[in-house]
């Protein structure tokens, strides 16, 4: 297994010129005012993506971003610059910029840093996309066309789109640490139209992780397809849901979209720093059903949310959020770590080499339970059942969401039956939390195919989770009773 570190510090000194010397001067010109902490976040990213609309090749692209942001720590306070340019006149500048946080004159002193080996490695080691030739992804793509086509007569039309990203980064630090690390991230997308008479209905899926090519081995560009068929086939014959409180299983895998955004970033460190969630202050308190067990792991092998090391250096963990409905802590970053007393949970992370820290989920997951997932599902007499969503929106300071589902049913006398219009979920975070009744023993995560969007940045995440039944949750429906 490559050193994924090693291999970022090579990069950026054979190709830059940033070896410990440069950096040493760096961080002694960004302390120069008093700082109490400063770091270098080194970032070189290609992107790549084509798509396919309607049988023909509509875009291709590839782009190459760079540039060091420069972070000065003085008290609670940060002066942050950032500079597109590698020279190094250039990263002075910045340093110099971010350097004015601080207020009294001081003598530069040599930093002494070390370069550290990764600890580990939860990507995939085989080719990667972005090494492919365009031609092997049109490949990809047509036969994602010709799969949706061929499952029904109605699929009238077809949108595929394939995209790649090699994110190497190097983090230097004035405590002395250097680490690096190579991020591989990929993810392929099928939209599908049926057009039945009148009726036009459209539905979205894919997927994808930190990985290359192996990822197709496991989930065809047909299956993709097929799946986005079958889900807009269903809406064809979908009745309108109920309106009102019922009880709603939420199925395994893609639902735990729904407990990142309305409980994960609630327990977020900032937010609790600041006193803005409905968490703040309440570690050690229960805040849901004793069935429910919250974890956020960033070590999990190749999915879309793992990283080898946070943005600021930092090896990343299985981080325990909710233990037995007990809450046991927040996702930290350096700042909110102090703050709290605690160590950083590897959770700072950023966008881009331009943005700042905060932090920021992974791959947020409810540990499984006792029950099935036939047992959870006969247990309603009348309810929903819900299998994939299009994201939705959530209100930190009290928890409240909603969210709409791609792929829903009706539950009548504990069975599945008719497919569901697109449904509303609107409820409350720890309301949802405390009214978690059942948990099945069907943890699944959900393919790669989430970005989490906060204070204007976004980053690749990961969810999971098993069959859970909510005892009662609004439906947003139109159907009464």
């Amino acid at each position: 297994m490559p050193d994924r570190s090693l291999q970022a510090q090579r990069l950026f000194s054979d190709r830059y010129g940033i070896d410990p010397a440069r950096v040493s001067s760096l961080l002694s010109l960004a302390l120069a005012r008093g700082g109490d902490f400063a770091e270098l976040f080194f970032e070189h990213r290609t992107n790549g993506s084509i798509s396919l609309e309607d049988q023909r090749i509509k875009s291709a692209a590839r782009s190459v971003e760079q540039g060091v942001g420069i972070r000065v720590v003085k008290g609670d306070s940060i002066g942050y610059a950032y500079t597109e340019s590698l020279d190094a006149e250039a990263m002075a500048r910045a340093a110099e910029t971010a350097s004015r946080i601080g207020t009294e004159d001081e003598r530069p002193t040599a930093i002494n840093t070390t370069p550290r080996a990764a600890t580990g490695s939860y990507y995939g080691e085989e080719a990667l996309l972005s090494d492919e030739p365009p031609a092997a992804k049109v490949a990809l793509l047509e036969r994602a066309d010709r799969a949706a086509r061929a499952y029904d007569p109605s699929i009238t039309r077809v949108d595929a789109s394939v995209a790649d990203e090699t994110k190497t980064v190097l983090v230097a630090r004035s405590d002395g640490q250097i680490v690096g690390d190579v991020q591989p991230l990929m993810r392929m997308n099928v939209m599908v139209l049926s057009e039945k008479g009148e009726s036009r209905q459209t539905a979205r899926t894919g997927g994808g992780g930190r990985l290359g090519l192996e990822y197709f081995e496991r989930v065809t560009p047909e299956d993709t397809a097929r799946d986005a068929a079958r889900q807009a086939l269903l809406l064809q014959d979908a009745v309108d849901a109920p309106a009102g409180e019922v009880p709603v299983v939420l199925a395994a895998g893609d639902s735990g979209i729904l407990l990142h955004e309305a409980i994960g970033h609630g327990l977020e460190a900032d937010f609790n720093r600041k006193g803005t969630s409905n968490y703040s202050d309440r570690v050690g308190e229960p805040v849901a059903s004793e069935l429910v067990t919250v974890i956020d792991d960033a070590t999990i092998e190749e999915s879309r949310g793992s990283i080898n090391v946070d943005d600021e250096g930092n090896p990343t963990k299985r981080n325990v959020l909710i233990e037995g409905g007990v809450l046991r802590g927040y996702l930290q970053d350096e700042i909110s770590a102090r703050h709290f007393g605690v160590e950083p949970s590897g959770s700072g992370r950023r966008q881009s080499f331009k943005h700042p820290i905060m932090p920021r989920m992974t791959n947020t997951l409810m540990l499984p339970g006792p029950s099935t997932p036939d047992e959870v599902v006969a247990s309603v007499e009348r309810g929903i059942y819900c299998v994939a969503f299009s994201g939705g929106q959530v209100n930190i300071s009290n928890g409240d969401f909603t969210f709409s589902t791609t792929e829903a049913y009706l539950i009548e006398n504990g069975k599945i039956t008719s497919p569901l219009r697109t449904t509303n979920l609107i409820g409350n975070g720890p309301d949802a939390l405390s009214k978690v009744s059942m948990v099945a023993n069907d943890y699944a995560l959900s393919d790669g195919r989430w970005t989490c969007g906060k204070e204007g940045q976004s980053v690749p995440v990961g969810v999971g989770l098993p069959t859970i039944l909510v005892s009662a949750m609004t439906v947003g429906g139109t159907q009464l009773g």
